[in-house]
């Protein structure tokens, strides 16, 4: 039952990653062009945000989670997932530690930590929502 439950929240984890992929574009092709950089930066990071959770949210049923517990170890398994991808495909684009890690800070508009609180708490927050816990 693990097993069937840790690859059922992979496989939405990846599709989470094709929407933040797909978020990404958005920001940049339609976003920085019409409000500059720090709005474009806020309206993505709160759409990705709310999608994460949306996505949680429809996705709950199928994960079939009983129990608190499972929900947050889903919600760390996904921020986990999300760091490695993203300082892996960082340093493989060649961008320095002190580039990755400026993410990570709230300069520009940049909301990042708020999407990986998100990310981490989309889980629990589902299920709250759907009066599972």
């Amino acid at each position: 039952m693990l097993t069937v439950v840790a690859l059922k929240a992979l496989a939405i984890w990846v599709g989470i990653l094709v929407l933040a992929v797909a978020n990404g574009v958005l920001r940049e092709s339609v976003f920085v062009p019409e409000f500059g950089i720090p709005v474009a930066l806020v309206l993505s990071g709160l759409l990705l945000s709310a999608s994460i959770i949306g996505v949680a949210y429809f996705s709950l049923p199928w994960l079939q989670i009983s129990r608190p517990v499972g929900f947050c170890v889903v919600g760390v398994g996904w921020l986990v997932l999300t760091l490695v991808f993203e300082f892996s495909f960082g340093l493989w684009q060649g961008k320095s530690w002190s580039e990755l890690l400026e993410a990570y800070t709230f300069k520009g508009g940049n909301i990042w930590p708020v999407v990986l609180a998100a990310t981490v708490l989309a889980p629990y927050i589902a299920a709250k929502l759907r009066g599972q816990v």
